[in-house]
């Protein structure tokens, strides 16, 4: 017994390279990137500087890392989960599970000093704004449209262009985090966030006349024809 519960221990323990990047972004959010050093870093972790090259090849390609792992990577990678492919029938469901994801995205501390990171070193550290701007965020939007474009043609969502309608999406998501996150001295209590995107999914969804009485409908129509033979 004692085994298994230390197998699931060592299981559930971060590997060496989750460490690496975990000290790596607070390292680069609080003396930048060009403060930070490997010897440092090295010391953060308990490993040997010489170490942290069997993991990454330099410093660059660690701030990489973990531009590939947090901010919209992290939205579209979750955008292509069971859990939200389970939803693209139901636009007002999507919606509000993207929307409180992303206040739980919001809400960790890594994701703020990632933020931190990100808007002061993407210009000075070749290919990380291009991979960080066009990659992710054209990932990120590509993947959003094709839900709203589903939802379009399956008749859910009235829009004459799903690409905008994912970008208006996004865009008012934005701007609640900019008011309660970014702009204020200090992040709003989360009831308050939890209201604002609640109010302003009410409007979105009221705009491409989309709610949960119609995902409703389109589920209960389904279920009613099933079974019963086509109209000539």
């Amino acid at each position: 017994m004692a085994v298994h519960t230390s197998s699931a221990a060592e299981a559930a323990a971060p590997t060496t390279r989750e460490r690496i990047l975990t000290e790596a972004l607070d390292l680069f959010a609080q003396s930048g990137y060009g403060g930070a050093s490997m010897r440092e870093l090295a010391r953060r972790v308990g490993i040997r500087e010489s170490s942290l090259y069997n993991h990454f090849p330099g410093k660059a390609a660690i701030l990489e890392a973990i531009v590939s792992e947090h901010g919209p990577a992290s939205s579209a990678s979750r955008l292509g989960e069971p859990r939200y492919k389970q939803l693209a029938r139901q636009p007002a469901a999507f919606c509000r599970q993207f929307a409180l994801d992303l206040v739980e995205q919001w809400s960790d501390p890594r994701e703020h000093q990632f933020q931190k990171v990100i808007t002061a070193e993407r210009n000075r550290v070749p290919g990380i704004r291009a991979k960080f701007a066009d990659h992710f965020y054209a990932r990120e939007q590509s993947m959003m449209t094709d839900y709203f474009r589903g939802f379009a043609l399956a008749g859910l969502v009235k829009t004459p262009d799903p690409r905008e309608t994912a970008r208006l999406f996004a865009a008012g998501l934005i701007y609640i985090r900019l008011e309660h996150y970014v702009m204020g001295a200090s992040p709003s209590p989360r009831p308050k966030v939890i209201e604002a995107i609640d109010r302003y999914l009410a409007f979105f969804l009221s705009l491409i006349a989309a709610g949960e009485d119609t995902d409703n409908k389109k589920r209960k129509t389904k279920g009613e024809n099933r079974g019963k033979a086509a109209p000539d």
